[in-house]
């Protein structure tokens, strides 16, 4: 065998190897700067400062690991950056897509929100459950999808919902269960005020103090599911200020967030074919 022939043979094995690690990592820097583009390209058109925080599933790498993303602490140290970043008399935007996350990390974000001297706009596009609809009700205005949904914010311990904990005690009586239960029940007690609290700090400019009480008494209780989907419709029934006017570049952003590759889609859809001025088919 030729030495030279070998030798090339083993550069382009090595070339094709290397290709296939960088490959994953091309592609999502690419992704990143057409985000980029797209953000820049709504800030100009709202006149706002365009934050976004979408956790969508995504897979990075040479074997496409799925990453599961919630409202982090690093969230809120990047969030809340841009908010300081931003200008003192423009409005923000802030997009948000997200399952919920850590209480602290949206309680820090929706107040540097909050605490923002011009108009602040929440946008989401499919759903913002948990801290995702704390942060939301911070905003002056929450612009969702006609199909959006938001979420109850009573706190969670562990795997179980705070009101849950303090009813199972109130049925069975304090008597009856042990001390890690009773400690566990007072700790549920302190979480559902802060939450509620917080909500009701949130809301009392914009809604009056009776109504902000109401709605921080509704969403903190446990009326609901953790997971119950608050769509639009029942949003303004409660009397939030919600609007439907999301921007389209939203969704094409969204678009930019793509979900691991997989061997079949689970959802594929074909465009209703729009027949071409002058005859075309």
């Amino acid at each position: 065998m030729d030495p030279l022939s070998g030798f090339f043979g083993s550069l382009l094995w090595w070339l094709f190897f290397m290709y296939l690690l960088l490959w994953p990592q091309i592609q999502y820097r690419g992704l990143q700067v057409t985000r980029a583009r797209m953000l820049q390209r709504l800030s100009r058109k709202r006149g706002s400062t365009v934050i976004a925080m979408i956790h969508r599933q995504e897979s990075i790498g040479l074997f496409g690991i799925p990453v599961y993303k919630f409202i982090s602490i690093e969230d809120s140290e990047e969030v809340l950056r841009a908010i300081r970043m931003a200008p003192k008399d423009k409005p923000i935007d802030l997009i948000i897509h997200t399952p919920g996350g850590l209480v602290l990390a949206a309680t820090q974000i929706a107040k540097a929100l909050k605490d923002h001297p011009a108009e602040t706009r929440v946008i989401i596009p499919h759903y913002a459950m948990s801290g995702g609809t704390l942060i939301a009700l911070a905003a002056d205005k929450i612009i969702m999808d006609p199909h959006a949904v938001l979420g109850p914010v009573d706190p969670q311990l562990d795997q179980y919902p705070a009101p849950s904990i303090i009813r199972a005690v109130e049925k069975k009586g304090a008597d009856k269960v042990d001390d890690q239960t009773l400690i566990l029940a007072d700790v549920a007690e302190k979480a559902i005020k802060q939450v509620r609290d917080f909500v009701f700090y949130l809301l009392k400019d914009r809604y009056g103090e009776e109504k902000a009480r109401e709605l921080a008494q509704i969403l903190t209780e446990g009326k609901w599911t953790h997971d119950y989907p608050i769509t639009y419709e029942q949003a303004k029934e409660l009397g939030l200020h919600v609007e439907t006017d999301v921007p389209e570049e939203v969704y094409a952003l969204m678009e930019l967030y793509k979900q691991p590759v997989r061997q079949r889609g689970t959802v594929e859809f074909m465009p209703y074919p729009v027949k071409q001025e002058g005859g075309g088919k």
